[in-house]
């Protein structure tokens, strides 16, 4: 049996679903249930990287923190910390679950979760306009004396009738540090978990430190290039529905479940994909394919495992 390495980003409702409120009871029972859809993939001699989001979870760290500072004056955290906390906290449930699902199944294999950081160019334009919402909603007049005392930028907020959120830039992920070791162990027959969240944003000054972003790192774009760094064999991304779509959810809908990197680059550019949803995924994927990745998969976090599922992308048709 060949070993293969692949990196699978759990998102969507791999550890939440839209209906649900976010208790810890309900992440629980979705990362088991999505983790045990990857079973088959140990069974088939795949080495495996995990990596995943942290939308829901990062925003109510943010919120913990300005409640903790307007009620008890506890000094807020920047983002990068807040990212970190995000990777430690999900990091420690993925791999809780994990051996549990494992347990299950009479598998044993060690599971380890690595907080580390993904490198960002401090040029990169994201930084001259920032557009990542976090965190709560305010009132115009709290965000004003936030942004004079802070130095916060905010956007109006779409979704509500009335507020504004804080707004991050959302640079593209350059580097992965500590990728060689990620490789390695997985390799080796662990099970790694890195990368959450897009990573801890950082980027190399002048004098070669490592220095803090204030920004929000794409989760699937740093995922496909972690999967490029270490030589993955298949990048899969985990989200909410089973399938690529064109005209998604127009009555000339259509599921395209095998497409080529040509045809691929063709619909994106035709403005398929719904930006900050599908399109970055679709992009991850190209990513990972055009430096030499086998294969990428878009599929539902509870359906990977049913093969009937999910979109690949490979450079030429197989």
């Amino acid at each position: 049996m060949s070993k293969k390495l692949a990196v699978v980003a759990l998102g969507g409702n791999a550890l939440l679903r839209d209906n649900q409120i976010g208790t810890i009871d309900e992440q629980e029972d979705n990362t088991s249930e999505t983790l045990d859809n990857l079973i088959f993939l140990l069974r088939e001699g795949y080495d495996l990287v995990i990596t995943h989001g942290n939308g829901p979870q990062i925003g109510n760290i943010l919120m913990r923190n300005d409640a903790g500072e307007h009620l008890y004056g506890i000094a807020q955290m920047p983002v990068d910390i807040c990212v970190a906390d995000t990777q430690g906290g999900i990091g420690y449930m993925i791999d809780r679950m994990f051996r549990n699902v494992l347990n299950k199944h009479g598998i044993q294999k060690n599971v380890i979760c690595i907080v580390n950081e993904v490198i960002v160019d401090i040029s990169d334009e994201a930084f001259n306009d920032p557009q990542k919402r976090i965190g709560k909603i305010y009132t115009r007049e709290e965000a004003d004396e936030l942004a004079k005392k802070k130095g916060w930028i905010f956007k109006e907020e779409v979704k509500a009738k009335e507020g504004f959120r804080r707004v991050v830039p959302s640079p593209v992920p350059i580097g992965v540090m500590n990728h060689k070791i990620i490789g390695d162990l997985a390799r080796k027959g662990n099970i790694v978990i890195a990368a959450g969240g897009g990573g801890v944003p950082v980027y190399i000054d002048e004098k070669n430190d490592v220095r803090p972003a204030e920004a929000v790192i794409d989760k699937d774009l740093a995922s496909s290039l972690l999967a490029t760094l270490i030589g993955a064999d298949e990048f899969y991304i985990l989200t909410d529905v089973p399938y690529i779509y064109v005209n998604y959810k127009k009555p000339d809908q259509q599921i395209r479940e095998f497409l080529n990197y040509a045809d691929t680059v063709k619909l994106l550019n035709e403005g398929h994909f719904a930006k900050g949803s599908m399109e970055p995924k679709i992009i991850a994927c190209l990513n990972f394919i055009r430096e030499g990745g086998k294969m990428s998969v878009i599929t539902e976090a509870f359906k990977l495992a049913d093969k009937k599922y999910g979109s690949k992308i490979t450079m030429e048709y197989e």
